[in-house]
């Protein structure tokens, strides 16, 4: 059981920054790709960011640019710079982990909170 740990979440104005972090326990983090996602209210939790066990990053759309996504497997963290933010990054964020090898392996952080307000 791979246990994850969201951090850093809160209230920003327009244009401000942000670092999430995830800390992971339980696992080799070195086998698994770790990802960012997030869900609005009303809305379906979606793709933010991913990474691979090397560190190549893929981002959506809307945050390349603005954010991004490291990992440091000797620490067991995965991190989220975000910058220029805009009230449309309000969400719940979540941290998540996904064995390249065994895909029954697949774990959620409990999410934490962004609210990008004036």
């Amino acid at each position: 059981q791979v246990q994850l740990v969201e951090s850093g979440g809160g209230l920003v104005q327009p244009g401000g920054s942000l670092r999430l972090s995830c800390t992971a326990s339980g696992g080799i983090v070195a086998l698994y790709a770790m990802g960012w996602y997030r869900q609005a209210p009303g809305k379906q939790r979606e793709l933010v960011a991913t990474i691979t066990r090397d560190g190549s990053a893929n981002y959506e759309d809307s945050v390349k640019g603005r954010f991004t996504i490291s990992r440091d497997n000797a620490k067991n963290t995965v991190a989220l710079q975000m910058s220029s933010l805009k009230p449309e990054d309000t969400a719940v964020y979540y941290c998540n982990a996904q064995h390249q090898f065994l895909s029954q392996y697949n774990y959620w952080g409990q999410g934490t909170q962004v609210t990008v307000s004036p």
